[in-house]
């Protein structure tokens, strides 16, 4: 074998192979008794797992059983308590409520009042807690109760139990959650808070706001609070501003101190008339109610509503994000603004009479100085309705002001003040009033807002992208359209005269009036002195000069010796000239008026000039042929001459002098004279004729 080694390897591998077949085998057995021990023990779990089935099914279910009642009772425990929570609360507000009403201390009550409100808060949110969580408790009991009866999951006794319980609570929050959150201790304690917190607000005044504050007991300045209450009043409203309560009592209560505030300075035209009702307004009525209008506009934007702004935005301006206090704010003014605007609107609104031009302006002038200080004060847009009707106001008083001053002019140059020429020609009334009127406009008081409003009133017409002139060229112009409406006007009347001399007069009287009235003022000023003298003084000393030359010239020429034949008799020149004269005294005395004084010093120089000058002459000339001292001596014409122009009484200065003149002349005959017919050649020294190529 040892030569064959091969044959000695196959022969262990035989060997190998027979070992692992054996042990291939009797595993192979063992295999079959665990087989068959396992099929055993499946067998016998397979027997238990029916066994047990029942038992874990009642295992699953109680479980589940035990999850639904608590489930349901767990929120029934929660009510329970929170009935009682309640209960205990309401113990603690009766008690302080008593402590309350026995203290004296305004500091304590103070202290107290923050104790109570803290407790009503509480109080409020275990009852609000009772009233969202009751329902949903007291509908998954009766689910758990419907279900136990149905299924009999548990014994009867059990179930009698627990459905005594849902009945017992379901009818106690039925009955007294209501009761609780509307008619109990807790509406009784927010009153008792909304009174407290009425009657802190109350406190907060006015300050110095009319002549009655004094009288008032206000302890208060601008909304201010005493120092040794603010932090307990900031604490008071910081828990009591929680309930919605809040801003309505605080709107009613603030709109009300402010009201008071004001009618202290007692606004009863703001009450006595309705805007459709202001024309039929006195004017010296109307005049007083917008001036102080004016006054209390001014003093309650810039005094009552910026104190309420600022007082509203300490105490509500943390509520809801600072969204709350700005529209409580507005609520408060909006009323008041209101009553406001409706007068200022029915002013605006009314009959365009020239003299309501001047309070229109000082509106519109008082608006323009508040605009700013009023869109600070109404920011926002809570404020945007009262920041339109302000605009809106100042729109119709621009409008308004526009159309009174337009329609003056136009009312100018109609004549319709409805009156005739002046019959001895004096100055008419509607050129006095005319002249001061504008005179009044050109002042410091109305320049600047009559230009605004005319600046405006363009911008308007012409739009935003217009270059509008200068506020003075715009005055100017406007004011020379009412100059030339009223130059019109006095050719108008001036041209209705037959009197020659007195169209003169007239003419004299009334350019030199609104000359002089107008020179060294700020009409003046703005006119021009170049445009007051051509149009006005050197017309004025035309119409001096031809009075002179047709009223004394005729008289002064009868007596010119030049003109004198040589069968002309002195004597009956001269009594024709006293006759003249009588004549012509007397039409002066009755008939003519020079009102303004230094224009009547100045003709009567003129006058005597000329006259008594003629007069002396003439008796010098013919003194031998005529006996001086029976005629009138040159002294007493100028004295009769100085009563004329004195400026007396008209019709009684010349009756003495006229009676002088008929005794001298006593039984002379009586000659005829025109005046009108005798024309001459006349001097007047004092105004210088400035000839014109204009004929009369």
């Amino acid at each position: 074998m040892a030569d064959y080694p091969i044959l000695t390897k196959l022969e262990a591998a035989s060997s190998d192979l027979k070992n692992l077949l054996k042990s291939s085998q009797n595993m192979q057995t063992d295999l079959q008794k665990h087989a068959e021990n396992f099929n055993t023990l499946q067998e016998s779990l397979t027997a238990a797992s029916r066994r047990l089935a029942p038992l874990q099914s009642l295992s699953i279910a109680s479980k589940a059983l035990e999850t639904r009642i608590n489930r349901a009772v767990s929120p029934a425990l929660v009510l329970i308590d929170g009935f009682k929570i309640s209960e205990s609360l309401q113990r603690k507000v009766i008690d302080i409520a008593t402590k309350l009403s026995d203290q004296k201390s305004e500091n304590r009550r103070m202290r107290l009042l923050i104790k109570y409100v803290d407790c009503v808060d509480k109080l409020n949110i275990a009852i609000n807690l009772i009233s969202q969580e009751g329902g949903p408790a007291i509908q998954r009991l009766q689910e758990v109760v419907e279900f136990l009866s149905r299924t009999k999951a548990t014994d009867q006794f059990r179930t009698h139990r627990l459905r005594e319980t849902l009945v017992t609570l379901k009818e106690l929050y039925e009955t007294e959650v209501d009761s609780m959150k509307f008619d109990g201790l807790l509406d009784e304690a927010l009153l008792n808070l909304q009174d407290e917190f009425e009657g802190i607000l109350l406190q907060l005044r006015h300050h110095n706001i009319g002549v009655q504050a004094e009288d008032d007991g206000d302890d208060g300045g601008d909304g201010e609070w005493r120092s040794w209450g603010l932090r307990w009043r900031l604490k008071f409203f910081d828990g009591f501003r929680r309930h919605l309560r809040l801003t309505i009592v605080w709107i009613y209560v603030r709109y009300k101190r402010a009201a008071k505030a004001l009618m202290k300075l007692n606004p009863d035209y703001l009450r006595t008339y309705k805007p459709e009702e202001i024309d039929q307004m006195e004017w010296e009525s109307l005049e007083t109610s917008i001036t102080l209008w004016t006054q209390h506009f001014e003093l309650a934007v810039r005094t009552v509503f910026v104190s309420e702004k600022n007082l509203c935005n300490q105490v509500l301006g943390n509520i809801m994000d600072g969204m709350v206090w700005q529209e409580c704010f507005v609520k408060i003014a909006d009323k008041i603004m209101a009553v406001f605007f409706r007068f200022g609107e029915g002013v605006a609104r009314s009959n365009k009479e020239p003299q309501k031009l001047f309070k229109l302006l000082d509106m519109f002038n008082s608006l323009e100085n508040l605009k700013t200080e009023f869109a600070d004060v109404f920011e926002g847009e809570a404020g945007a309705d009262i920041c339109s009707r302000f605009r809106e106001l100042e729109k119709l008083l621009v409008h308004a002001s526009s159309k009174v001053y337009w329609e003056f002019g136009l009312q100018i140059e109609g004549n319709q003040d409805g009156l005739p020429a002046p019959q001895d020609g004096s100055v008419p009334k509607l050129v006095r009033y005319a002249i001061n009127y504008l005179k009044y406009l050109t002042t410091d008081n109305y320049t600047e807002s009559m230009a605004r409003v005319l600046r405006t009133e363009q911008i308007w017409k012409a739009g935003v992208l217009s270059a509008p002139e200068s506020d003075e060229n715009l005055l100017k112009e406007a004011v020379l359209n009412v100059m030339e409406a009223l130059h019109r006007n006095i050719e108008s009347k001036r041209s209705g005269y037959k009197d020659k001399v007195l169209y003169h007069v007239f003419t004299m009287n009334t350019y030199w009036y609104i000359y002089m009235r107008t020179r060294n003022s700020e009409l003046g000023k703005l006119l021009g002195e170049s445009y007051m003298k051509k149009n006005y003084k050197v017309v004025a000393e035309e119409a001096a000069y031809l009075y002179e030359k047709q009223a004394w010239g005729g008289l002064a020429r009868l007596l010119d010796k030049q003109d004198m034949s040589e069968g002309d008799d002195p004597k009956g020149k001269i009594e024709m000239f006293l006759q003249g004269f009588e004549e012509i005294a007397q039409r002066h005395t009755s008939r003519y008026s020079i009102p303004e004084a230094d224009l009547r010093e100045q003709i009567k120089e003129a006058t005597v000039k000329l006259i008594v000058t003629a007069y002396s002459e003439f008796l010098d000339s013919f003194s031998s042929v005529l006996d001086v001292k029976s005629y009138s001596s040159p002294e007493s014409i100028e004295g009769l001459l100085g009563q004329i122009f004195s400026g007396n009484d008209k019709k009684s200065s010349m009756g003495p002098r006229r009676s002088e003149i008929k005794d001298r002349f006593e039984g002379r005959t009586s000659v005829s004279s025109d005046i009108e017919q005798i024309l001459g050649r006349g001097s007047v020294d004092r105004f210088q004729r400035n000839r014109s190529n204009t004929s009369e």
